[in-house]
């Protein structure tokens, strides 16, 4: 029942295996930071030793008071069970106390045990062990509970693998992980574990991503054409993650990160980190804490004189300080937000939602303002082909045979889209052509089939002193307000036709933006670099209001300034690389796709492991559930230690009643702050 989620090593500290293994028989703690008690006691019964003390210590409190019923029996057996109550319900309050004070600090565990033996001072010996007993028993449910949340994070430690069938030198061998070197060719069997970031050279299978990106659908691997180039030119299809569960086929991956650079070991690594970040909340019963401790302790040492005021011994105003010790001890308050935040980050990273900390957690839930990049975060981010229209007598077909057979040859980014969408229209393969070569960096020539071949865009033909046919001009004009980059077909002299590309919206745009709309969002704007015709055109086909185009990185940060002022708190969603100086000056940043950019992991507040847009509503409910819950913890921990202290300072609540409301209300807002684990969003 201490005040805060305790800090975790680094990854530099640990290996990815262990980062969040449970230190089953350690004494965890981080005594340089505040601390909870959410760690596993070692001792003579392993790491449930503190749960054992407590047993013991409620058997021999219930056999101690039993035995004063038993006139025949004498005072000093019940006394003798008494204090063995005292040492293993006290040993752990003792040993936590002792670390305390060691460092300068009063915490709740001190002001119980002073509560405890005052009670055996005064001859309550009953009321002290009941005390102890029911602190100590807390502590053992509390440590089960956040226990409970932490293995929700700690199975990421389980997914990957720990060894690696690797071909070295035409041998297969099967070595640990961390002897994995990038490069390595390594044997994925079917329904087995990936054991490293890599890209599929051989085999195709189906890879259930779940564990990583969250992706409720195993997604489809093939294997790479040219293994050799740059992994960031290698397109999704192609990689693999550490953890990820292969299908039914045999794969062979090139590792392209070793297992302390896997996406896996840097996820683990940041929701370790999450843990020692406060939300807003907890930096403020942090602070209420800091004047509130002396506060009661002053109160205690008034009442312990109340003798000297009013009609009554030393005895009972020393009893009924020792109540109020108990009833104002914060462990309720202490407890409430941790609680509630760790089971929030733990079920969004079941979801493939990565929140690092309380402050992006609660902050999530109480935006009003949402920015959204264009490229990869609205639309899929690589151009496809959207249009073909046929010109002077041609076909459909001619025009696209055409443009296949020219753009095979390019290495341009908008010819592979090109031929792609031309065969799939086709559904038939297509002969190269002959001697292609670039014309003005506007367009490209060839040969095909004995004629000559120009596509470009309209300034290659107004460059070489054509005047476009009006027709073909108003239809141009049509296709680029659409959005679409648009370029002329030409063969022997004659235009046969234009083709269209575009950065077409995700297939989940329309609707994410319609269910955030649902679930209070007021304004959404579009942020991009292309120009403001694009961007209206793909605001208008998923239903955005405001398209901000022609935008400089500098004039995002400007935008994202400007909307804060407006609205208040603001969303940043982008790809986590280019939009990072806009994410840093918005309340929260969202990056997107985030499991294969070890960038948008490291700048981003929150990231999408999966490049799913659909994820972000989920988020922004569970953030509003989980500050809901907080609030609710703050109000019953509160509201709990106003009622007892007025009650036991006036004598209606003995110590015995306070210990139990006291208890019972740190693990209500403990068990509260659990239901976040369970959370589904509302259909």
């Amino acid at each position: 029942m201490k005040p805060t989620i305790a800090e975790r090593p680094t990854e530099q500290e640990r290996t990815p295996d262990t980062t969040v293994s449970q230190n089953g028989g350690k004494h965890d703690h981080d005594h340089d930071n505040n601390h909870d008690h959410a760690h596993d006691h070692g001792g003579i019964f392993g790491k449930n030793t503190e749960l054992f003390f407590s047993i013991i210590c409620g058997v021999l409190l219930g056999l101690g008071f039993a035995f004063t019923f038993i006139p025949s029996l004498p005072a000093w057996l019940s006394l003798s069970l008494y204090i063995g109550a005292y040492f293993f319900g006290g040993f752990y309050t003792t040993k936590e106390a002792v670390e305390s004070i060691a460092k300068g600090k009063f915490e709740i565990d001190f002001l119980m045990l002073v509560a405890a033996i005052g009670a055996g001072i005064l001859g309550d010996w009953v009321e002290g062990a009941l005390l102890l007993f029911l602190f100590s028993m807390g502590h053992a449910l509390e440590h089960y509970a956040m226990n409970k949340a932490r293995k929700s994070i700690a199975a990421l430690a389980d997914l990957a693998p720990k060894t690696a069938i690797v071909r070295r030198n035409n041998e297969e061998k099967e070595i640990a992980i961390e002897a994995l070197l990038a490069n390595d060719i390594i044997i994925v069997k079917p329904n087995s574990k990936i054991s490293a970031d890599g890209i599929v050279v051989k085999g195709s299978s189906s890879v259930n991503q779940a564990p990583i990106t969250g992706e409720s659908i195993p997604v489809d691997k093939t294997p790479v054409a040219d293994p050799q180039q740059p992994d960031k030119n290698v397109s999704a299809e192609h990689k693999v993650f550490a953890g990820t569960i292969n299908g039914s086929q045999v794969l062979e991956v090139k590792v392209t990160s070793v297992a302390a650079d896997s996406t896996l070991a840097r996820l683990i690594k940041l929701v370790n980190e999450t843990e020692a970040q406060k939300s807003p909340t907890q930096l403020f019963t942090d602070k209420f804490e800091k004047y509130f401790v002396p506060l009661v302790l002053a109160l205690v040492v008034l009442l312990l004189f109340a003798f000297l005021v009013i009609d009554e011994t030393f005895s009972q105003s020393f009893y009924r300080a020792m109540s109020v010790l108990v009833a104002a001890s914060p462990c309720a308050l202490a407890i409430s937000t941790p609680s509630a935040v760790l089971s929030g980050i733990a079920r969004a990273a079941r979801s493939g939602v990565l929140i690092k900390g309380g402050g992006p957690l609660e902050e999530l839930g109480s935006l009003t303002a949402l920015a959204f990049d264009k490229t990869g975060t609205l639309t899929e981010g690589k151009p496809t082909l959207t249009g073909v229209v046929a010109l002077n007598g041609a076909t459909e077909e001619e025009v696209l045979t055409v443009v296949v057979a020219v753009e095979k040859l390019s290495d341009h980014p908008l010819a592979a889209a090109i031929v792609k969408g031309g065969q799939e229209k086709l559904q038939r393969e297509v002969a190269t052509a002959e001697g292609l070569t670039a014309v003005s960096g506007r367009g490209v020539k060839a040969t095909y089939q004995g004629k000559q071949i120009v596509i470009g865009n309209p300034g290659l033909f107004e460059q070489a002193g054509k005047t476009l046919p009006a027709e073909v001009v108003s239809q141009i004009d049509q296709l680029e307000k659409d959005g679409n980059t648009t370029m002329i077909v030409q063969q022997d002299e004659q235009m046969i036709g234009l083709i269209a590309l575009m950065d077409v919206p995700r297939k989940e745009a329309a609707a994410t933006l319609v269910q955030l709309k649902e679930i209070g969002i007021k304004k959404m704007v579009m942020l991009t670099g292309d120009n403001q015709q694009v961007a209206s055109a793909v605001a208008h086909k998923i239903g955005i209001a405001d398209a901000w185009g022609s935008l400089l990185p500098e004039q995002k940060v400007a935008a994202i300034e400007k909307l804060s002022r407006e609205e208040g708190k603001v969303a940043m969603i982008g790809d986590g690389v280019n939009d990072a100086p806009a994410m840093a000056k918005s309340t929260v940043g969202i990056a997107m796709g985030a499991a294969g950019s070890a960038v948008a992991l490291e700048t981003a507040d929150i990231a999408l492991m999966a490049d799913k847009l659909d994820n972000l509503p989920f988020a922004i409910a569970l953030s509003r559930k989980s500050k809901g819950i907080i609030r609710q913890n703050l109000w019953m921990s509160l509201g709990m230690v106003a009622v007892l202290i007025p009650l036991t300072i006036i004598g209606i609540a003995s110590i015995g009643i306070a210990v139990i409301a006291h208890e019972g209300s740190t693990l209500l807002v403990v068990f509260n702050g659990l239901r976040l684990l369970a959370f589904q969003m509302k259909k």
